[in-house]
């Protein structure tokens, strides 16, 4: 547990933006995502060059999906009298909470050219009926 303590002076106001830093960094690096939603259904679009489909998981658990991920590249080049290589790594999690009508046993993902989507069904309104009458009991 973490406690922050009450403090006057001008020490604790000067420490207290530096507090979320790391939250705030993990989300600029996060993958650049797009959520939306149709008539029939809701898409999730996720920029992840450099990741393959093996590195990727999408797992749906009480109306969150959560996709993680991890990217593993590198390059290397070599001439007569140089030698230059290149690696990224790093992993990512983001989380989406689904709306009350989104189908989460028919969520489906599709990874092309870089960006994985991820559709989720929406449940159709029930068709209103007719008119209907309305029997008063007494009591």
């Amino acid at each position: 547990m973490v406690e922050k303590s009450q403090m006057s002076g001008l020490w604790p106001a000067l420490y207290d933006p530096f507090r979320s830093l790391g939250a705030r960094v993990a989300e600029m690096l996060a993958p650049a995502s797009d959520a939306s939603g149709g008539e029939d259904a809701y898409t999730i679009t996720m920029e992840l060059p450099g990741v393959s489909e093996e590195d990727i998981e999408v797992n749906v658990d009480a109306g969150v999906i959560t996709v993680k991920g991890e990217k593993k590249s590198g390059r290397e080049e070599t001439g007569d009298t140089w030698f230059f290589t290149e690696r990224q790594y790093g992993s990512f999690t983001r989380s989406f909470r689904l709306p009350a009508d989104a189908v989460q046993d028919q969520v489906e993902g599709h990874m092309k050219d870089g960006v994985l989507t991820i559709t989720v069904p929406r449940k159709r309104p029930e068709p209103q009926g007719g008119k209907k009458k309305v029997e008063i009991r007494r009591g």
